[in-house]
This record gives C-alpha cells, sequence and structure tokens, in this order.
C-alpha cells in the first residue's frame, strides 16, 4: 500500500500535477533502454522544476527511507535509471531551463532537462559549439548525459561528457546543495568535485544544473566512407591512422550485420556486400581536402576495397545519418529475427587500447561463433570503443543464457587487451561485476567509501555502479 504520508509530503512540496502514480504512467518510468536488466515499479513519478523542490523530494524520502532513482529521458543502455520496487523516481525531464549562454566566456548554464540537441541549437544561433554529441542527442539529456559521462561520434578528437563540464550544482542525498568547479578558463582550487559527479550515475546526489565549455563552431566537415573486406582489415586501419598522428573528427565503424540493418531499416544505397565500412571526417577548413585524402591513401594501403569520398555537405550529412540510425536499426533487426516482440538487443560497450581493436573485432567474431548468437559490431574506432549488439530470444532461456555468456566473453576479452568494461554508457546494473573486476578490491573499498560519506543511508540509486 501506498505510504500516503510520503506522497503528501511530495504534494504539498511540488503540487499534485508533480506527483504521478497512475499505474501507466509508474510502468513508463520502471527502466532505459537496456535490455535484460531488472527493474522495479516505482511508489511515485516526481517530476520538480526547481532546485528547491529536488532538495524538498530528497528530503522527503530520506524522512520516509524511501531510495530515489534520477531519471532523464530514459536513453540510458546500462540500466542506470531503472527503477526499484517502491521507489521515489526523480525525473529531471521539467528542468529545462537553458539559463544563460555567455558567448565570451564561451560557456552555457543550462538545468539537467535540457536535451542535448536543444543546447546544441541555441549555442550554434550565436556561432558556438557543444560538441558531446552521444546518438541519442536528439532525445538525451544533459543531466543524464553528465550523470553517465556519455561520449558521441566526435570523442576521436574532441573526448567526452566530462571534458567539458565546468561546473556543478548537486542536491546530495542530505538535502544539501553543493556547488562544485567553476565559470572560469582555469582553476584548480580544492579537489575535483566535478569530475566525481560526472559519470555517478545518480549514486551521490542528484544534478539540478551543469556548466558547460562551449567552443566556436567547427568548420563543415569533409567526409569519406571506406569499404573493407573484413572487420579486422578495418581495424587495422584505425591503428594506422592513429600511428600516423592523424585526427578525424569522427572515425566510426560498421559491420556488415549493421549495414544490412540500417539498409533494411532505411534504405540509402549503402554498400551491404562489405564486411566493414569505416566512415571518417575531417572539420580542418581549408586542410580538410588534404587531411581527408592522407585519410583515403592509409585506407587503400592497409586493404580497403574502395574508398569513397562525399561530394558535399547533404550527402556528408546523409553518411553521418546512416551511422545515427545504427540503434533503431539493429532494433528493428532483433524484433525481425525474433517476433512476437521476443528480440532482444544485448548492447555492449567495450572500449581498448587503439593498437587492440584488430584483436577486439577478431574476437568477438570469434566469441559470436562459438557462443552461436549473432553479434553486430558498430562504434567510435578512432577511440577504440565498440558496441558488439548481441541478439537473443527473450522467450527462450537458452538464447538468453548463450547471449549473457556471449555479453561476458566480449567483457572478460576487452579487459585482457588492456581496456575498460565501459567507454560511454556506464556501469549501471549491466556491468557492476565487471567493474569490480577492472578496478580491484582497493577500488571497490575506495568507491564504497565515497559512497558511504555522501549516501550513508543507500538511498540514492542502490544497487547501480557497485
Amino acid at each position: 500500500m501506498a505510504p500516503t504520508a510520503l506522497l503528501d509530503d511530495l504534494r504539498a512540496a511540488l503540487g499534485a500535477d508533480a506527483v504521478l502514480t497512475d499505474p501507466d504512467l509508474l510502468l513508463m518510468h520502471q527502466r532505459d533502454e537496456a535490455d535484460l536488466c531488472a527493474a522495479g515499479i516505482p511508489l511515485v513519478v516526481t517530476r520538480p522544476r526547481t532546485t528547491e523542490q529536488v532538495v524538498a523530494v530528497v528530503r522527503a524520502a530520506a524522512r520516509h527511507g524511501v531510495p530515489v532513482v534520477p531519471q532523464g529521458a530514459r536513453t540510458g543502455l546500462a540500466g542506470a535509471a531503472n527503477a526499484v520496487d517502491g521507489a521515489v523516481v526523480l525525473s529531471t525531464v521539467a528542468m529545462n531551463e537553458i539559463r544563460e549562454i555567455d558567448p565570451v566566456s564561451r560557456i552555457a548554464v543550462v538545468q539537467p532537462g535540457v536535451v542535448n540537441a536543444a543546447l546544441a541549437g541555441a549555442v550554434a544561433k550565436q556561432g558556438l559549439w557543444y560538441p558531446p554529441d552521444p546518438g541519442s542527442w536528439e532525445s538525451s539529456t544533459i543531466g543524464g548525459n553528465v550523470a553517465t559521462n556519455a561520449g558521441g561520434m566526435c570523442c576521436v578528437k574532441y573526448g567526452v561528457t566530462t571534458e567539458y563540464v565546468l561546473g556543478l550544482e548537486v542536491v546530495l542525498a542530505s538535502g544539501e546543495v553543493l556547488r562544485t568547479g567553476r565559470r572560469t578558463a582555469k582553476g584548480v582550487a580544492g579537489y575535483d568535485l566535478t569530475r566525481l559527479f560526472v559519470g555517478s550515475e545518480g549514486t551521490l546526489g542528484v544534478i539540478t544544473e551543469v556548466t558547460v565549455a562551449l567552443r566556436p563552431a567547427p568548420a563543415d566537415s569533409l567526409t569519406l566512407v571506406a569499404v573493407f573486406p573484413s572487420v579486422a582489415t578495418a581495424g587495422a586501419a584505425v591503428a594506422e591512422i592513429a600511428a600516423r598522428g592523424l585526427t578525424p573528427s569522427l572515425l566510426e565503424l560498421l559491420d556488415q550485420t549493421h549495414l544490412l540493418a540500417i539498409e533494411a531499416y532505411q534504405p540509402m544505397g549503402l554498400r551491404t556486400d562489405a564486411q566493414a565500412l569505416l566512415l571518417a571526417a575531417a572539420d580542418t577548413g581549408a586542410r580538410a581536402a588534404d587531411d581527408l585524402a592522407v585519410l583515403a591513401e592509409v585506407c587503400e594501403a592497409v586493404g580497403a576495397d574502395e574508398v569513397y569520398a562525399a561530394t558535399d555537405a547533404v550527402e556528408a550529412a546523409a553518411l553521418l545519418q546512416a551511422r545515427r540510425l545504427a540503434h533503431p536499426a539493429m532494433e528493428k533487426f532483433a524484433a525481425d529475427a525474433y517476433p512476437g516482440g521476443n528480440g532482444g538487443l544485448v548492447i555492449d560497450d567495450v572500449a581498448v587500447p587503439r593498437g587492440a581493436l584488430a584483436a577486439l573485432l577478431d574476437g568477438v567474431a570469434r566469441i559470436a561463433s562459438e557462443c552461436e548468437v549473432p553479434i553486430g559490431v558498430v562504434g567510435h574506432a578512432g577511440d577504440g570503443n565498440m558496441h558488439p549488439n548481441i541478439v537473443v530470444d527473450r522467450a527462450d532461456p537458452a538464447s538468453v543464457e548463450r547471449g549473457r555468456r556471449a555479453f561476458d566473453e566480449i567483457m572478460r576479452l576487452g579487459l585482457d587487451l588492456g581496456g575498460t568494461c565501459t567507454g560511454e554508457h556506464g556501469v549501471g546494473l549491466l556491468k557492476r561485476d565487471w567493474l569490480a573486476r577492472e578496478i580491484g578490491p582497493v577500488g571497490v573499498r575506495v568507491h564504497q567509501a565515497i559512497k558511504s560519506a555522501l549516501d550513508p543511508a543507500g538511498l540514492l540509486n542502490p544497487g547501480k555502479v557497485l
């Protein structure tokens, strides 16, 4: 039975329209987009609009000993936003104000519910650019991007979200409001608390405001496609590009499974006979054509069957859109493979040193064969961050078990190659065991000590990360 006193407290603080208990809405807020991760049914979904209202939610939940699960747009892929039974879901989607854009300091101050694409569009009007661009940029929020330290396609040159977060406002488990970081171009005062909260997945506090760094808008990109006879050959090309000191603004890989899935989802004339495709771009202005020519030369020398340069910005944008369609296309691929709503997609996220990329790709192919599951590979090849997509039949326990085994084998391979269990999706529920293996017992104790210091009752997003 719902604890009436807690609901009364929440309605008094937020108003009845921001306190949702409709069963259908509760089900909608159970989970993010990670497949095969446990999720509970929350007691209530709250939609605060201000920091003060977030404080009220956190304090009310603490008084009643009820967990708080922060959520943004729920586009995550690791189960970090999944609810637990009886929790208060604290949705930040109504906190969607861009509070400031300062073209002199090149910063923006935003609430966490601002959608990534909305911020990008707003700053572009002033000749500025917010580089982090996760695949879900048209729907994912800045708060969620910060909480998971999201990456994207431009990371190979411009880095992940943490490189652009200058300061945060965070509501702690105690209900206190902490401000971290700075607005200045430089600043080294005290511990770097900002980076502590970036990537903490709502386990240490609720982010209520973000100050991000902006860049001048880059020159238009020139784009090329290189077609390869194998994914390992494409991986070798990536290693050679890095060894030559080249800095493409984008370097993405799609295997044949993804090319077939994208073409079936939205026909674009892709080379579906190719085993792998590299999509590369250069945004170096007057030098871009020369830089692209060098990238093409490297791809041909390593063994590309064909190299094709986009002729104009429209064609380049179409190629980029093809890459952005990879996730929905694979969801349809899984649905078609196992009709009746049984097709599941377990999306892995492993990053290895660039020189180990070919070994990772070869290993994933071997694992797919040994575990007898379809696995498509796509990802940010330029920084060694790949997303093997494992297709399973949810209705068949044996298929699910083979998929889980493949997932674990890919994780083990990534760590053995000197990599990490997550390059950008975060840990959430999906990778807690693998995080523990990666950081070791001392690392686990340090993580637990930080969590205990900031959230002694363990009410913030329980069960996530560790």
